[in-house]
Formats: structure tokens, sequence, C-alpha cells
């Protein structure tokens, strides 16, 4: 390398280094006190809007579960509360009959490697705060917190219920019952709620709070558990389907208003979608809340259900579970779900790339086949992987023909354009011309590109965020899990800058990757020694790799063991494309005076008559 390229490249490293002092040291602090600062803003806010809320919720009154009191002294209006377990093949189930809420939600057939346990779908759950809650009103309502009768119908169904007081546009007091019924199958990851509001004094049970009858919220975080400044590949979207597309964003402190079929909460392997069969009855707005509970920020969401004006029932289909296209898709189909929901589009919630969702299913489809002749997600890898990089051996071939005959045409595509600089259209015919001699395509040095950067972040969506990968080993205690970076060693002191970097684990990945694609870069320049001699192109050679160590350390294993391993078979590939160029480039200056003569109309001889 010259001196320029070494500068370069240290440079660079001292910017990067830089920057993650200057984000750790200087930046972080900032963050933390604007977002403190937000947080008190938003408390304020929420506290005037608290006021009107209190205003409306006094139109609401619980009615005593009991009257006079008990032996025991206990006072009217007072009920035992108690938790209630439904264990499903699926899940186990933790509803109280405080507001008839759910408050644990595990997941049996998918563990957190953190508890040994099923993963708990149902997290950061507060005493005020609790999973599939109503309130009276709008997302600004309290959720009920009273005690709810109990009607244990079967092993799989539950129902809450108590009575309360409205007061109606007349002015009196009317009487009504809220009933929450749970209803669960014994395969299914998706459950039905049914919200009833029944009068119980023969007049309309009217609900109408500002417009709202009732809020049902989701729960205040999904799991499982994650630290977002050291799991940074981890997610939390809101998600959303109005019949004909579908919306996905980070999750904020904000509102939605936009039709809609179906909204929910999802992170990168499990999601939880809330479905009503009837949707018109719903507010259009959805209130998303991320705000933070003993520094852990919810995922949450809001769904409002228009002002009742009579007797009702709202049933909502309840998805809690993997964010699998194996298991989402069942809901698109009557035999392959026990709810006999059809069309329902829960597999709109997976994270796919749009466009290029097709080219995933495809890739899906071949990686699960392979799977199932090796039984290793690892090793499936690695046989997708050489089996992608045979298939499109022919567009890198000839993307780098396509090079050759462009550098090869240069010298002659500038006398053709000093020649006709006046004469544009004269000069695009002698262009054309040479490239016919030539026999070259402008555009067949561009496709080739683009249907392979198109297989490419279509492989980067389906090994960063493949379901199966999730507690997937490859190798025994070195990649126990492709869905995190592999582990060599770890330690528990804090190293500054260090720690925060490399999540206090060695790993080896990274290193066999970095190796492997600054070969791979070598080899490449060895095949164009036009380029290599250019100070930019050598440090996209010895610079970007050192960079992309940094940014890949703590990529998901999967991921990165595609890279490495396509970067391995590109070695090969590269050396022997260098000799089919090489070959190309004595074939090209055999023929160029030919095809210089015919494109430049001929040359005129001097100094004869």
């Amino acid at each position: 390398m010259d001196k320029n390229t070494i500068l370069a490249i240290v440079l660079s490293a001292i910017v990067l280094f830089g920057y993650f002092f200057f984000d750790a040291f200087y930046m972080a602090p900032k963050r933390e006190a604007a977002f403190e600062a937000q947080q008190a803003a938003e408390l304020e806010a929420q506290a005037a809007k608290a006021e009107e809320a209190e205003e409306l919720s006094s139109m609401v009154s619980e009615v005593p579960l009991f009257s006079g009191t008990d032996a025991d002294g206990t006072a009217a209006g007072e009920v035992p509360i108690g938790e209630f377990t439904i264990t499903t093949n699926r899940a186990k189930v933790v509803l109280t009959n405080r507001g008839g809420d759910i408050v644990s939600y595990k997941l049996v057939e998918h563990l957190d490697k953190d508890t040994g346990e099923g993963v708990e779908m149902v997290d950061n759950v507060t005493s005020s705060n609790r999973a599939f809650s109503l309130s009276f009103g709008d997302s600004s309502m309290a959720a009920l917190d009273g005690g709810f009768n109990v009607k244990r119908i079967d092993d799989y169904t539950i129902g809450f219920y108590r009575d309360f007081t409205v007061k109606g546009d007349d002015g009196n007091d009317h009487r009504f019952r809220l009933g929450k019924l749970y209803s669960f199958t014994a395969d299914d990851y998706a459950f039905r709620l049914s919200v009833t509001v029944n009068s119980l004094d023969g007049k309309p049970a009217l609900l109408n709070l500002g417009g709202a009858a009732y809020t049902l919220r989701t729960s205040p975080q999904i799991g499982p558990h994650y630290d977002k400044k050291s799991n940074r590949y981890e997610v939390r979207q809101f998600v959303s389907w109005d019949g004909r597309k579908k919306a996905k964003k980070a999750f904020s402190d904000r509102s939605y208003d936009k039709p809609w079929e179906w909204a929910g909460a999802a992170g990168k392997y499990f999601t939880v979608i809330v479905k009503p069969t009837d949707s018109s009855v719903m507010s259009s707005t959805i209130k998303c809340s991320a705000q933070q509970v003993a520094g852990y920020e919810n995922s949450q969401v809001f769904l409002t259900r228009t002002a009742i004006s009579g007797n009702s029932t709202d049933d909502y289909y309840i998805y809690v579970g993997p964010r699998s296209e194996n298991e989402l898709i069942k809901y698109n189909s009557a035999d392959s779900n026990g709810w006999k929901l059809v069309n329902a589009r829960f597999n709109q919630a997976l994270q796919t790339s749009g466009f290029l969702s097709i080219i995933e299913i495809a890739l899906k489809w071949c990686l699960r086949a392979i799977y199932g002749l090796v039984r290793n997600w690892g090793v499936a890898i690695i046989i997708l992987t050489i089996f992608l990089k045979i298939v499109l051996f022919p567009l890198n071939k000839a993307t780098a023909l396509g090079s050759i005959k462009m550098q090869g045409l240069q010298p002659k595509m500038k006398e053709i354009q000093e020649k006709y600089k006046d004469d544009p259209q004269q000069q695009q015919a002698a262009m054309g011309k040479l490239y016919k001699e030539a026999g070259y395509n402008p555009a067949s040095g561009c496709l080739p590109m683009v249907l392979q950067m198109m297989v490419l972040f279509a492989l980067y969506n389906v090994f960063n965020n493949h379901f199966e990968f999730r507690g997937a080993s490859f190798i025994h205690g070195w990649i126990d899990d492709l869905s995190v970076g592999d582990s060599l060693f770890t330690w528990e002191k804090q190293i500054p800058f260090i720690s925060s970097f490399t999540m206090n684990t060695l790993r080896l990945l990274p290193f066999i990757y970095t190796g492997s694609q600054l070969l791979s870069g070598v080899i490449t320049q060895y095949g164009n020694p036009a380029g290599a001699n250019q100070s930019s192109m050598k440090f996209m050679m010895y610079g970007m790799p050192l960079m992309f160590f940094f940014l890949f350390y703590n990529v998901p294993s999967g991921l990165l063991l595609y890279w490495t391993v396509s970067n391995i078979l590109q070695i090969g590939q590269q050396v022997i494309i260098n000799k089919i160029t090489a070959k190309k480039k004595r074939e090209l200056e055999a023929s160029k005076p030919r095809v210089i003569d015919k494109a430049m109309g001929g040359r005129k001889k001097k100094g004869r008559k």
C-alpha cells in the first residue's frame, strides 16, 4: 500500500474511534437529558388531559359487588382478588379478576434463554397497567382496576363481569353490565376476547364518553425482555393492516389516524395482533405508547371503540405468538385454524422487504427444504449460500466482462465525444456504432448487478429475521444461537468503550469475516490492475472491511455466517473470473484497431496524394 492509502485508513480509524468515544461520553448524556426534558413535557401534557379524563370518568361508577358486610367485616363493594390459569398447547395464561385482565402469557414452545422458561409476552406489567385492560372512554382514561365477578366455563373459557352505572342524557343513572369473555383453543396462538355491554334497567345501555365507549389496550410490552442499548438488532414496531396495505413503524409516543382492520405491536421474532370482527365500530385513531417504566420502554397499542347506544357484543381475535410465516399464514384459511378465520392476513405483520417479498418466500422455501435434509440451520445457510453463488456466477461473470469492455472503449469514447462535441446526434450514432462493433450492450452491465442486489437485499432480510434461527445451534459452544452473535469468551468487568462495543463478549466470526473480506478485495483488485493503483480503490479494499468489522461485530451470527461463506466462495470465483477477463483483455487489445476504425468512419491517410 502507498502512503496515501495508509494515511486514509488511519484517519478513518481515528474518526471511527473518535465517534464512538464522542457518542459514549458526550452525545449519550445529552440524549438522556433531552429525553428527560421530553418526558417532563409529556407528563405535564398528560396531567392536563387527566383533568379532562377525570371529569368524563365521573360519569361512570362501579356498582358494589356485595350488599352490606360479610361475617368477617368485608365492606360492601370489596371483592377478593385472585388469579386464574389457562394452559393450552401453545401458552400458559394467567388472568386476574382485577379488571378481568391478563398478567402473564408465556409461550410454552419458545423458551427465553435468560430465564429458561417460556417467552413472556405480557411484560412490564404494573399495578395500573395490565394486558388487555379496558378503560371507559378514550386512551387517556385509567384502566378499570376494581374486582370483577368470575365465571369459569371450561378448561379454555373464562368470563369476568361487573355492573356499572352511567349518567344518561336525562341526568339519571342507568345501570349496565360490562363483561369480558376469554376463549382459547388447544392449538391456536390466537384467542377470542368478547366484550359485552348490556342494560340492566330496561333502558338502552348508552355508553358515550366524549364519543368513545371504551378503549382496549395490548400488553405494556411484548417479550422477550431486551436491553435496547446492547441489543441493537432487536426491534419494537407498530404494525397494522387496512385491507390493502400494511403499516410498519418504529414504536414511539404518537397516534395514527387511518382506517385499519387489525393493529398491534411486533418485535423481531414475536408479535401481538388485535383484530376486531367489525372494524367499522372502532375509532380510526390508534394511540401508541413508548413511555419508559423502570428504564424499560413500553410498546403498547390503545384501540378505542366508538360510542355505544344499545346492548352490544364486540369480538376481538388476538394473536399472541411467533412472528413466523408458518403460524401467521394459518389465519388466511378456515381449515388451518381453530377459529375458522379466513383471509385475516396476519402474515402482513412479517418483516419483509416489500416488493422483494416474493424472492424472500422462495429463499425461505429453499432454506427449509435444505434444513429438512441436514437438520442444522447453520449447515443449511452454508449450502444455500453455495447454491446461490453458483446460480449467480454467470451474472458476476457478465458484469466483469462488461466492465472490461467498457474500460477498453473508454479512450475511444472520449475521442468520439471530442470529435462530435458540437453534434450530439452524430455523437450518439458513433457511440452506438462503437458499441455494436465491440459487441457491447451498455445495459448488460447494469442488469446483472441489479438482479444480484435484489437477491442480496432479500437474503439480508431472510438471514436477519428468519424465525427458525432463534435459538438454533450451529456449532455447540461457539454458535449456539444463530439469531445473536457468536461467543468464545465473556467477561463481567466493564471496560470503557470496549464493553459498549463488544457487549463484554469476544467473538471469532467477525474476525473471520473481516479476513475473508480483505482477501476477497485483494483478489478482485488483482484482476483489475488499472484500478488497483488508485488510492480510492485501495481504501475500499483495506479500509471498508476494517470499518465493517466494528459495524458488524454484534450482528446475528446467521447473517454473518452467510456473509463470511459468501466472501470465501467469492474468492474462488474471482480467481476464475480474473483468468477469463485476462483472456478477454488480450482479445480486445487485438481487435481494438479494427473496431476503432469502423467507429470513427475509417482513418484518413496523411502525407499521401
